[in-house]
């Protein structure tokens, strides 16, 4: 039977996965808040238990069945963020941490409950795809708004709620899912980027830019600023 801190480990490894690649004990000690000493006896651990795999400098992987939890818990947590939202209107920036609370110990039947409630939604409001029962995770065409360039259009699709400071930062930029975004400029060596949101140009620095995942628009600004044909 595997912990809830076992469940918190998983969850991260998949995260951190889909961020950056490759996971290393660094960035999980980051992620969790956790003494890097820590982070290597849990990893041993679930080696054990057949749950990651984890090489010297290839990082944590994890297994057919570490995965199967993983996504599990995070069905749960983006279920929970969007039944909290629409149902009891809790702010953007606070559902997260309360999601993080009932991930853990939703039970199969709530869990139906709150789905077919909310209409058996496919993504969480901050745009996240929600695994399916079955275990599946949809895999939506999707790129980090860094990697626009300097004209390129493109619509939010997911915004990263992993720090609610961030999210309070973003929201006040108007970066939401579904508006439309547009780069006007692009400061060189990973500097911040001016983009329009809406009417309104605003300034992102290059480090939040990466925690907003958009779609691409074929619509796009010429150098004069005007709509390209």
């Amino acid at each position: 039977m595997h912990t809830q801190a076992v469940e918190d480990y998983l969850k991260a490894v998949y995260e951190i996965q889909r961020e950056q690649g490759k996971v290393n004990t660094t960035a999980l000690a980051e992620r969790l808040d956790v003494a890097p000493a820590s982070i290597t006896g849990m990893i041993k651990k679930m080696a054990e238990m057949k749950l990651v795999t984890h090489e010297p400098y290839q990082g944590v992987a994890l297994t057919k069945a570490g995965i199967k939890i993983a996504l599990e818990v995070i069905r749960h947590h983006r279920l929970v963020e969007l039944y909290l939202t629409e149902a009891l209107g809790v702010p953007l920036d606070q559902v997260h941490a309360e999601a993080e609370k009932w991930e853990h110990v939703l039970s199969e039947e709530l869990e139906d409950r709150i789905d077919h409630l909310l209409g058996h939604p496919t993504t969480d409001p901050h745009g996240a795809p929600i695994p399916s029962r079955d275990g599946t995770l949809a895999r939506p065409s999707r790129v980090r708004l860094v990697e626009l360039q300097e004209g390129q259009s493109a619509a939010v699709a997911e915004v990263s709620d992993h720090d609610p400071a961030l999210l309070r930062y973003l929201g006040g930029l108007g970066l939401f899912p579904k508006v439309r975004v547009t780069v006007i400029a692009v400061a060189p060596f990973n500097g911040p980027m001016t983009i329009r949101v809406g009417e309104t140009e605003k300034t992102i620095g290059h480090e939040a830019a990466q925690y907003i995942y958009v779609t691409k628009l074929k619509s796009s600004l010429t150098k004069s600023g005007g709509p390209s044909e």
